[in-house]
């Protein structure tokens, strides 16, 4: 091909020839551009995207790490409390104990248990319903702060106040009390 050329490029004139030299100078440049620089550009921004995006995924994962770490605390301390429960607790003996205690026993009108197993767990809940007639404030605010203070893991469900029909600012309540057992 270049023998060919040879015989064309001699006839030509040296200023035909610049021209010619540096038409072929910017084809090279725009094809060397075209295969190095914009390809390298081209690489670098994509790595900058992916590094974004791994830094995201990365944050994501550090946040999802802190929240596992209280999980976990959360977990080791429930387990403790667990543990410390005496043996053969059972929710509706607590209550009815505490109830006792408060010196609200004789103003129960029914206890319901219940319990329902947990799904992949040796666990089972443990629900009261409990209904009190005729209790003062001060007498089910006891009761409740002892319920929701103590170390069995015990937590009110759900309550209901009702104002008595009589005088004397006495109260209806009913509540359900939950608890996780064995």
């Amino acid at each position: 091909m270049i023998k060919m050329l040879r015989p064309f490029l001699a006839k030509l004139s040296n200023r035909e020839k610049m021209a010619i030299s540096i038409g072929i100078g910017f084809v090279a440049i725009f094809i060397l551009v075209q295969v190095a620089v914009f390809p390298f550009f081209d690489a670098r921004e994509r790595l900058e995207r992916r590094l974004a995006s791994h830094t995201i995924s990365y944050n994501e994962i550090k946040q999802l790490r802190v929240k596992y770490s209280e999980l976990q605390n959360r977990v080791d301390n429930s387990k403790t409390r667990f543990n410390r429960r005496q043996r053969g607790f059972t929710l509706f003996s607590f209550l009815d104990k505490l109830a006792g205690q408060v010196g609200i026993k004789e103003r129960i009108t029914y206890m319901k248990p219940s319990s329902k197993k947990q799904k992949d767990t040796s666990f089972r809940l443990s629900l009261v319903e409990m209904k009190l007639n005729g209790i003062s404030m001060e007498q089910i605010t006891r009761f409740l702060y002892r319920i929701e203070t103590s170390q069995n893991m015990i937590h009110v469900r759900r309550l209901s106040l009702n104002k008595k029909e009589e005088k004397g600012g006495l109260l209806n309540v009913i509540l359900q009390v939950e608890t996780f057992e064995v």
